[in-house]
């Protein structure tokens, strides 16, 4: 039987940032998934690394854009009806979370590890020779109209006490940045401070090579075979067991599969997400992402074409694909920018890890001792990957945490 001193579950950018954290103090560490690197959720997103993010999502705070959602003519969410009775404690917790002092409240106990998202990335990024898919060219979120705008001061507000630069633009200004873009709105705000990728999957799978280069092993496994082996914990992988001290757990949507028969159960609930790939017509270009604020959608360069993403969908993690939200923005999308023809035959689904405070769990398992937790990074995984593995490795080698970890303790929920 052989062992390790930590076995991280889960070849996801978060669980692949913690084990290449953990290998670089020295530890033995393998790494334990039963799809690819970088595959499943890792794979679908904006590839924003969102260092300038403020405030976290918030439950639709008027009555018509709730109307909106709940009668399926809004393309910022979308909801499967039998899963809402599944899903309704998980929303109203949400709801109480989007009070506005509640999600100033999130924003400060998010912030250190957002702070350190650009830095820790460009970090592993030099060492795993990927910093070729970065762009730090910042990003752009459009005001369809001057009202939703001005609704903008509290984040305004934060981001002058965290010393965050931001350029509030007219159409004009918007479209000396991005000059492919039509006037389809009234009002951008530009953060020069936000970073994206050009190809995300690679970067996972980069950091995944620095990873074994340094001795790391990446093994194919289900986690779910996880169990307790006398004062440690076992894996079975397709090599065999593998005994260690330390487990992390960093299955994103599919950690409560694991967890639950632990009698650790979490208000994690799952947003699905789709995305699509378009060319641009003529020569339209744009040099960084770009958020329809109104409309939930975003469209960035990817080296894959115009990535064009949607908003969130509720529905069962492994429900079959609905990506119906594509029907509602796609002529907002095209009035907005030139996309041309589809160039990928298949929309790609995914799941976020959300839990309704929007914030992470990373740190110790409550009454499991050695096994820890790196879940529930909703719309940050992949910002958020490298401050948290640096974060949980302070931890488990016993550190000093760059940032005090109680804001994501899972005991808040217990």
């Amino acid at each position: 039987m052989a062992r390790t001193d930590a076995i991280v579950l889960g070849a996801g950018i978060v669980g692949t940032s913690i084990a290449l954290h953990l290998v670089k103090r020295g530890l033995s560490v393998a790494m334990v998934d039963r799809a690819g690197i970088g595959e499943q959720t890792s794979y679908g997103n904006s590839g924003v690394i969102e260092g300038s993010t403020i405030l976290p999502p918030a439950f639709p705070s008027s009555f018509g854009a709730l109307l909106r959602v709940a009668l399926k003519r809004s393309s910022e969410a979308n909801y499967h009806l039998g899963f809402l009775p599944q899903v309704a404690p998980w929303l109203l917790a949400f709801r109480a979370a989007s009070r506005p002092e509640r999600l100033a409240e999130t924003a400060r106990l998010n912030r250190p590890l957002f702070a350190r998202a650009i830095a820790e990335h460009e970090a592993l990024m030099l060492e795993s020779g990927a910093t070729r898919y970065l762009r730090k060219t910042g990003w752009l979120k459009l005001y369809r109209d001057e009202r939703s705008f001005k609704a903008l001061q509290p984040e305004f507000d934060l981001a002058q006490e965290f010393g965050l630069p931001l350029q509030a633009l007219d159409a004009a200004g918007v479209q000396a940045l991005e000059p492919s873009l039509n006037a389809a709105f009234a009002r951008g705000v530009f953060w020069p401070q936000a970073a994206s990728l050009s190809n995300p999957l690679a970067v996972t799978r980069a950091y995944a090579k620095r990873f074994g280069d340094l001795g790391g092993l990446t093994l194919t496994g289900d986690a779910r075979s996880l169990h307790r082996s006398g004062s440690g914990w076992r894996v079975e992988t397709n090599e065999g067991g593998l005994d260690t001290s330390n487990v992390v757990v960093a299955l994103g949507p599919w950690a409560p599969d694991l967890l639950e028969p632990l009698g650790l159960k979490l208000p994690m609930a799952v947003k699905r997400g789709y995305h699509r790939h378009f060319t641009a017509r003529g020569n339209a270009a744009l040099e960084r992402p770009v958020v329809d604020v109104a409309n939930g959608y975003l469209i960035t360069p990817m080296e894959q074409g115009i990535r064009l993403t949607t908003g969130a969908e509720f529905a069962a993690r492994d429900a079959e694909s609905t990506p119906v939200q594509f029907d509602r923005l796609m002529p907002k999308a095209r009035e907005l920018f030139p996309l041309g023809e589809r160039v990928d035959d298949k929309t790609w689904v995914g799941s976020r890890p959300c839990f309704p405070d929007s914030r992470p769990v990373i740190g110790r398992a409550p009454g499991h001792g050695g096994l820890w937790l790196a879940i529930g990074h909703a719309h940050w995984g992949l910002t958020l990957g490298p401050s948290t593995g640096r974060l949980l490795a302070d931890m488990i080698t016993g550190a000093t945490p760059f940032c005090d970890p109680q804001a994501y303790a899972a005991e808040r929920f217990l």
